[in-house]
């Protein structure tokens, strides 16, 4: 009859001692579950280091995505801002083609329009409305209408003439305290204007003589005098500039 040899199975120990040795441990551990617990150190060790790098891959994505987020935004902003540009732009054509098309209709009626239509005078103007700048080239306005100043002064030059804003009957030629020469001239269609010097000057009219537009009235004797002209229509002060056509 064969011994039968009796295997030792292998085992490890482990042994804990305080710093002050006053107390031990002693552990007995076999080599499989010592196997096993490496092999848990392990997998706790792999499943850590797998979250570690999952975690840095997500926050990489993560910065992408928004990188890419970023950069869309701006590209949008950017179409947008062509896109008002376009939008003017092609309304500024469509506004000049409407232009060029009207030019042309024009054009067009005009080539179908006889020579002699085309050739007819325009109506006459009204001269009897005083819409003549009541002074030779050298004056120059000084201050506008307004309610506290209800005629509009005039800077006038040494030998300027001050003439008739339209046709008329010279009604009164007199002066007061303010003004030494004050000329009215009635146009005979509710409208009256008024001539005022506050200096001295020559005056060529005489009350109840007719006038032309452009006939001289006064004739200035120095240098910045100052010529104040008034505008009455019905009975009512009006800004002489709403009736006076371009200086000239």
């Amino acid at each position: 009859m064969k011994q039968q040899k009796h295997r030792r199975k292998e085992s490890f120990s482990l042994l804990l001692v305080s710093n002050t040795g006053k107390d031990t441990r002693h552990f007995f551990l076999s080599l499989r579950t010592l196997r096993l617990v490496i092999a848990l150190m392990l997998l706790v060790c792999a499943t850590f280091a797998w979250t570690i790098y999952r975690s840095g891959a997500h926050y990489r994505n993560e910065s992408e995505l928004r990188r890419k987020l970023t950069a869309s935004e701006q590209q949008v902003k950017e179409l947008e801002s062509e896109k008002e540009t376009l939008s003017a732009q092609n309304a500024a054509l469509a506004e000049e083609n409407e232009l060029y098309r009207q030019a042309e209709i024009v054009r067009a009626q005009m080539a179908e329009t006889p020579e002699s239509t085309q050739e007819e005078e325009a109506p006459p103007k009204d001269t009897a409305i005083p819409s003549q700048y009541p002074c030779t080239a050298g004056g120059l306005l000084k201050e506008p209408y307004s309610e506290e100043h209800p005629y509009i002064s005039i800077s006038a030059q040494l030998e300027d003439s001050i003439t008739a804003a339209g046709d008329g009957t010279v009604t009164s030629v007199g002066s007061d305290n303010t003004y030494p020469v004050i000329i009215e001239v009635d146009h005979g269609n509710g409208y009256l204007s008024r001539y005022m010097c506050q200096q001295e000057a020559q005056v060529q009219v005489t009350a109840g003589q007719q006038v032309q537009s452009r006939d001289t009235l006064i004739v200035i004797n120095g240098n910045d005098t100052q010529f104040d002209y008034q505008v009455i229509y019905d009975g009512q002060m009006i800004d002489p500039l709403l009736v006076l056509e371009a200086k000239g």
